[in-house]
């Protein structure tokens, strides 16, 4: 094969074949295939796009570069979500236990934080002694024991995204489709689930925007995940404003146990409950029928918390242990009556990342308690002088950055200048 040979042909718009597909993959990954000369052939794919055949062969090639998991054997059904990130998304902490004790197995390989959309990972390793990284045995015995596992992925699976997806972030190639499908769904499918349940988040604190590039996204994945045997479905969800009222990892962690213990915010126990519904149904089980417990009668009668708890202890943790606080706080006021109208996710996550809950570089620490409070949604009213944000930092002199992040994020107006939006928006399968 010839490496050039390949970048004119999808430079010039061509489709490329099988075979050159896979051997481009295997020789970058040996590093064979120049970065200069991979860098010429993202590019090519960024500007000319790929079809549904050459994406898909693209996930295959990266999905042979490394191992494989196989939960097959075990007594349970397979099942997995994938979010593409947002703000105060917290949802694979209440979401994997709950889908856990209403019988499916979750093997959750989940991922750290960088800018202004936080990390899963992060946020656990806020509690006391929990692990992230567990061995491929390690792994199948959480998920064997409790039925659920969240951890980090192994340097073993999908090799060749690991390389890929750092070349695109220095080349201005990171939002093609084709590009992003084939890395989160060669890592997810190297995962060896049975189904898998995508959240493509929409709109400010979102990777996409608009409606039209979700559902573009959504409708790649979901067609890669089933030309590869893997039950796939997508729902397009809202990220205009963040969900639920804390923003940052130790404070999220608090209000998922909220909403574990059969409480918490609206918007977070919805979503929850129906992303629960979809993978539960995704593995060939049915809510609410043949003995198949519902999602929203796990978080109400506590079986959802106890999978929690199961959870955490398996990977170290404890999930009675006081989780961590910021040493400082600081408090922004609303400067109107009214109710509010927008919260902008965007602007809250940079909030929030300015505190210390994220961070700039995959290799720079976190502070478990840094992060944003919401004490007003859109639709709720407000009073003048009454709390609207707390910041929450370890050193204050973090705390005027992050309140110029704020300027402008909330709208306060008239009841009737409110118009709800709905939190799911599509479905796609």
């Amino acid at each position: 094969m010839d490496v050039i040979e390949i970048i004119r042909a999808k430079r010039d718009g061509g489709e490329l074949t099988p075979d050159q597909i896979d051997w481009v993959i295997g020789a970058y990954t040996r590093g064979e295939v120049a970065e200069e000369q991979m860098s010429a052939l993202a590019m090519a794919i960024f500007l000319n796009g790929m079809n549904r055949a050459e994406v898909s062969r693209w996930t295959e090639a990266m999905l042979a570069s490394g191992e494989r998991l196989d939960f097959t054997d075990l007594s349970r059904p397979t099942t997995d979500k994938h979010s593409t990130g947002g703000v105060g998304d917290k949802i694979t902490l209440p979401l994997t236990p709950t889908v856990a004790a209403c019988g499916a197995a979750v093997p959750q390989l989940s991922g750290r934080g960088l800018g202004h959309t936080g990390g899963t990972l992060d946020k656990l390793e806020s509690i006391p002694g929990w692990r992230a990284s567990l061995t491929t045995e390690e792994m199948r015995g959480v998920i064997t024991d409790t039925g659920g596992v969240i951890c980090a992925a192994g340097a073993g699976l999908a090799p060749a995204d690991r390389r890929l997806y750092a070349l695109r972030d220095v080349t201005g190639t990171v939002e093609s489709i084709p590009l992003i499908s084939a890395s989160i769904m060669s890592k997810k499918l190297a995962e060896g689930t049975g189904a898998l349940v995508l959240d493509v988040k929409v709109g400010s604190g979102a990777f996409m925007k608009d409606l039209d590039s979700a559902r573009d996204l959504a409708r790649t994945m979901v067609d890669i995940g089933n030309d590869h045997g893997v039950r796939t479905v997508a729902l397009l969800t809202d990220m205009e404003s963040p969900l639920g009222r804390r923003v940052g990892n130790a404070l999220e962690v608090a209000e998922a146990v909220e909403v574990l213990s059969g409480g918490g915010p609206a918007d977070v126990v919805e979503l929850t409950v129906a992303l629960a519904r979809e993978m539960l149904t995704a593995a060939g089980l049915t809510p609410g029928e043949d003995g198949v417990k519902d999602p929203a009668e796990a978080l109400r009668d506590g079986s959802a918390l106890e999978s929690w708890k199961n959870l955490i202890r398996a990977q170290g943790g404890d999930p009675d242990a006081p989780l961590p606080e910021a040493a400082e706080s600081r408090v922004v006021l609303a400067p109107t009556s009214g109710v509010v109208t927008r919260l902008d996710a965007y602007q809250v996550g940079l909030a929030a990342w300015r505190l210390g809950a994220g961070r700039a570089r995959k290799e720079d620490a976190v502070s478990f308690g840094a992060g944003v409070t919401l004490h007003a949604k859109p639709g709720e009213r407000i009073t003048a002088g009454e709390p609207l944000f707390t910041l929450h930092a370890d050193e204050t002199e973090r705390f005027d950055r992050a309140a110029e992040a704020l300027e402008g994020a909330c709208d306060i107006g008239a009841e009737d200048e409110w118009t709800p939006a709905p939190l799911v928006i599509d479905r796609l399968a």
